[in-house]
């Protein structure tokens, strides 16, 4: 039995915004949760609200995972370590930290080779049936609790999540300084992954979508140009690497044809299971498509990014609630202008 070191005015008992139902959230009082012997407790600050959580809510499933017990929604965190687990450092208690919101088993074989995204026996916040952050108080290993300094807000370091998407989509397209990106999706994770380019030294960064407010917010975002998929072709723009962040297939299939011989395509949106290819064009121009599964290694560099101004998270957020408005900020996105949601338990 492990022992815990901190504490002082954490209480026994806590808020937790809970998904009981599809469509139906509750607030229930819980019991805080005890760190493990290698986690800290975490006073959450900020939890941004992701796409898959507005799925869980209304769908009650993603895919292969099915909502059939009460879950608690929200993965992208930050706060307070206000307790640690027995075999870690007293002095992490009161760090500013961003959550990684992942406990893989760390000794597979992806583990062991540096792939623990792709653990098979991972347990991912908000992921049956693993609670997630819309609660007041949450556990995490202690190596993926990452300080965060001063200069990064809340909203910003809970954001460091969708930021590292980003980071692993451009590193999965190997942007580097002269690239010329195109990104397809213009939602919060095409944005960062835009601004990251551009902090990796892309010389051009093209952003598609067809909704006329995200184009110009992606413009004001850092975008080189903003098109719009209806009337401009992107067909032969000969660009270094497609990133599509949207998931819809017309997208996907007009980025492919405009990459150049050898370059690369990472597919980040999730959207339709299955999605016609043009395979002659991926074979004649030998064409690199890929795909990108959370994160490994990234808050270092996306913290660095956010403090030294390169790229701003915060500056996506539209809209921000309480736990008692759980709800509504899974709502939020319907709201026109809406692009970024959090809650602030």
């Amino acid at each position: 039995m492990s022992t815990t070191t901190g504490g002082a005015g954490v209480p026994r008992t806590m808020r937790a915004s809970v998904l009981v139902a599809k469509g139906e959230i509750r607030i229930e009082e819980r019991p805080v949760p005890v760190p493990a012997e290698d986690d800290v407790l975490i006073d959450v600050a900020s939890v941004g609200v992701c796409g898959s959580d507005v799925h869980y809510y209304r769908e009650g499933r993603i895919g292969d995972f099915v909502v059939d017990a009460p879950l608690v929604l929200g993965h992208e965190a930050c706060g307070r370590i206000v307790a640690v687990g027995a075999r870690v450092p007293d002095a992490r208690i009161g760090e500013r930290v961003a959550i990684e919101p992942q406990r893989p088993c760390r000794v597979c074989r992806q583990c062991t080779a540096g792939r623990y995204n792709l653990c098979p026996a991972m347990e991912f916040y908000a992921t049956p049936p693993v609670d997630g952050a819309f609660q007041e108080y949450v556990t995490i290993q202690a190596p993926f609790a990452h300080p965060v300094p001063d200069s990064v807000s809340d909203d910003a370091a809970a954001l460091l999540e969708p930021l590292s998407v980003a980071v692993s989509a451009n590193r999965k397209a190997e942007v580097g300084p002269g690239s010329r990106v195109l990104i397809a999706g213009a939602g919060p994770v095409g944005m960062l992954t835009a601004r990251t380019a551009l902090a990796f030294g892309a010389a051009e960064v093209l952003v598609s979508d067809p909704m006329p407010e995200r184009r110009a917010r992606a413009a004001r975002y850092g975008a080189t140009a903003a098109l719009d998929p209806a009337t401009d072709a992107v067909a032969g723009l000969d660009v270094d690497a497609f990133i599509d962040c949207s998931g819809a297939p017309p997208a996907v299939r007009s980025g492919i044809a405009a990459v150049r011989g050898a370059g690369t395509v990472v597919l980040v949106g999730m959207g339709a299971d299955e999605v016609p290819m043009p395979l002659p064009v991926i074979q004649r121009h030998e064409l690199t498509v890929t795909g990108v599964f959370r994160y490994t290694d990234t808050w270092p560099l996306a913290t660095h990014l956010a403090a030294s101004g390169q790229v701003d998270p915060a500056a996506l957020v539209t809209a921000r609630f309480d736990l008692d408005h759980t709800a509504d900020a899974l709502d939020a996105d319907r709201t026109p202008g809406s692009l970024k949601a959090v809650v602030r338990p």
